[in-house]
């Protein structure tokens, strides 16, 4: 039913299936009013709609006019349809004249493509004993329509939404309940209140808390979310619906809505964007029409900005740009700013979805770039990777650094235990925003040498630098600091300049190993890289390309990101070295013949995974009793490959079959 076919962070481009037609996520459905359809918003971009059930249910003429002739016919539109069940009414008078049970048999009478049970809507801030309460009885209905709907094989699809108000406990505790009876799609509800009065921050804990114990193989539906300033925050958080009916009620009220915020048409001298409304119409033109024929128009508007927003959103999750665009977007209003800076706090979860390779760099757009997932992965793996005696820290320069650096370093002072110098015994780091510290071995792995960050230095980015040299120095028993880095971090030379002279000696087999135990893990690099090692390069760009030991070739290295791809010899002597489920994918015993012909394995058939895979990620494909039968490249990570049921989980380059 859910596909996932691009990822960035906890955002994915998906397929959603449904009986009329595939939906491409992240996605926005425009809100119709079953009986006040104001323009045909399939014209304007909607590949998926929701209306309202209860409404429909409660007007005798639409609902006998939907039970014969279908919902699709009713309003006018060909694609898949949502419907909500009455919640909102119930959240905004109190009560329904309709049941649980009552109301799923009504849209599936009518024929919705993904129908909605009754849940009670709890109101954000409002006293934990009616938050229990409400959920509670959101619980039970929620089991209720998914056990009827098995009984009696409705194909209808089923939201059971999560509630809990903002007690973020009760969030987890209903996802994690909700996620255990296998609906179909899960919303996030009674988070409108949230956005209205701008409390986005208390959002970011809300949706972060309800993810964590969603099933990654379902589509997220964010309730009420219509406004195109907050698309890309809430596609990060893993929402892949939204659905409002913001651009017509804005329009109502002469309102534009924009990436920025919202315009009021009194205020405007200029358009705000460049669709057809806004290029075909000045302000004066708008104000000197009749109200409906405005209204449609600024609707448009509404519809168009919206649409190109999600665009842009699904192309930055192909290209792994999401996150810059994220804070640019929040750079629009400081509440939004205040979000992403919380968003910051869940960075461990948003590492496990992130992919480790991206096709566009790491831009650095401020502060909160420091708390990205790849500043944490690096910082997890510097903290794993062995450590010699010395610390020799130097600036940066041209990327990658260990390209440009040649001859004599320059001025060292020292710092910690005072012994001779034994080059071979150091390890030799830039220090540089946004990573703290880059080992020269392995600089030119992405994203390290990968990225562009501002020449000024923002005051957060220092204070980040001399942390974490101050802390990570403790590692070592002596520390010999560059003169340049000193003026940069702001620290005193104290008079203890070193008497020796420092070179860094570049060493392509240490270079490889480093890189091999950065990627695969600890140990790796020693078992890859045993024999006769042969190293071919790239005549035009110098790069490393090949290595072979003798004339058996062992892994080639990307040339976009200088990871390593493994060949049949090189995943034979990864699988014989690390340890059992690292950097492996076991598949079911159906599996195993099409992962020996090379064929790709999907997700239905893996059995269990190293939990440090990530997308994109070269990994080994073993049986269940560890035997090698393939290698390939993860296009998902570990999380997803264990939760969903459909679509490909590893692109398998070759399998072992002799």
């Amino acid at each position: 039913m859910f596909e996932i076919k691009a990822k960035d962070n906890m955002g994915r481009v998906g397929v959603l299936k449904t009986k009329h037609g595939n939906v491409k996520t992240p996605a926005l459905m425009p809100v119709i009013h079953p009986r006040k359809q104001a323009i045909d918003v399939g014209k304007y971009g909607a590949d998926i709609v929701i209306t309202n059930a209860y409404l429909i249910y409660k007007d005798e003429e639409l609902k006998q006019k939907a039970i014969d002739e279908g919902l699709h016919k009713l309003i006018n539109f060909d694609g898949p349809i949502m419907t909500d069940s009455g919640s909102f009414q119930l959240s905004v008078y109190g009560d329904v004249e309709i049941t649980n049970r009552e109301v799923i048999e009504f849209q599936e009478s009518i024929k919705t493509d993904i129908g909605t049970s009754l849940d009670i809507p709890t109101a954000p801030f409002v006293d934990r004993e009616k938050a229990e309460s409400d959920l509670k009885i959101t619980l039970e209905r929620a089991k209720e329509a998914v056990e009827f709907k098995k009984e009696n094989n409705i194909e209808m699809l089923l939201n059971s939404v999560v509630q809990g108000s903002t007690y973020l406990d009760l969030r987890q505790d209903c996802a994690r309940q909700l996620s255990k009876l296998d609906a179909d799609l899960y919303p996030i509800g009674a988070v409108v209140p949230l956005m209205e009065s701008y409390h986005y921050k208390d959002l970011v804990d809300v949706v972060m808390n309800s993810m964590k114990e969603l099933s990654d193989s379902v589509p997220r539906h964010l309730m009420g979310a219509g406004h195109p300033m907050i698309f890309a925050l809430c596609a990060a958080m893993g929402c892949d619906l939204f659905d409002s009916a913001a651009y017509i009620l804005y329009a109502e009220d002469d309102r534009f809505l924009t990436t920025r915020g919202t315009y009021k048409l009194e205020n405007l001298h200029e358009m705000p964007c460049s669709c057809e409304v806004c290029t075909k119409y000045t302000p004066d033109d708008l104000r000197a029409m009749p109200k409906k024929q405005r209204r449609d128009l600024i609707a448009q508007h509404n519809l168009h900005v919206s649409f190109a927003e999600l665009r842009r959103i699904r192309q930055a999750i192909y290209e792994g740009s999401l996150m810059e665009l994220v804070e640019e977007r929040c750079r629009a209003h400081p509440a939004l700013l205040d979000a992403v800076r919380q968003l910051g706090m869940y960075a461990c979860d948003l590492e496990k979805y992130d992919p480790r390779s991206k096709k566009s760099a790491f831009f650095y757009t401020g502060p909160e770039s420091l708390g990205r997932s790849e500043v944490l992965r690096h910082i997890q793996k510097l903290m794993a990777m062995p450590k010699k005696r010395d610390l020799i820290l130097l600036p940066p320069s041209r990327k990658p650094y260990s390209k440009f650096i040649s001859g004599k370093l320059g001025d060292f002072y020292r710092y910690g235990e005072e012994h001779d110098i034994d080059l071979d015994n150091a390890d030799f780091m830039v220090v540089d925003v946004p990573f703290g510290l880059i080992p020269l071995e392995v600089d030119e792995v992405y994203p390290l040498s990968q990225n562009s960050t501002p020449k000024i230095r923002d005051v957060d980015a220092v204070e980040f630098l001399q942390e974490f040299v101050d802390e990570f120095s403790g590692y070592y028993e002596q520390v010999l600091i560059h003169s340049r880095v000193l003026k940069d971090l702001e620290i005193e030379g104290e008079n203890n300049l070193v008497d020796a002279e420092i070179r860094y000696a570049k060493d392509d087999v240490k270079k490889i190993k480093a890189i091999a135990d950065y990627q695969f893990g600890v140990g790796a690099g020693e078992a890859l890289f045993d024999g006769n090692i042969n190293i071919e390069k790239s005549k035009k760009t110098g790069k490393i390309r090949h290595i072979y030991d003798g004339k058996t070739l062992i892994v080639n290295m990307r040339a976009s990101d200088s990871f390593l791809v493994l060949s049949k010899e090189g995943a034979r002597r990864l699988h014989a070295a690390m340890p059992s489920l690292s950097n492996r994918v076991v598949v079911n015993k159906d599996s195993e013949p099409f992962a020996l012909d090379g064929k790709s394995v999907f997700c239905k058939f893996v059995v269990d995974c190293d939990d440090n895979i990530r997308s994109n990620d070269e990994v080994l494909i073993v049986n269940e009793e560890d035997e090698l039968l393939a290698y390939g490249k993860a296009l998902l990570g570990a999380c997803e490959i264990k939760e969903l049921k459909t679509g490909q989980a590893i692109k398998t380059r070759k399998g072992m079959k002799k």
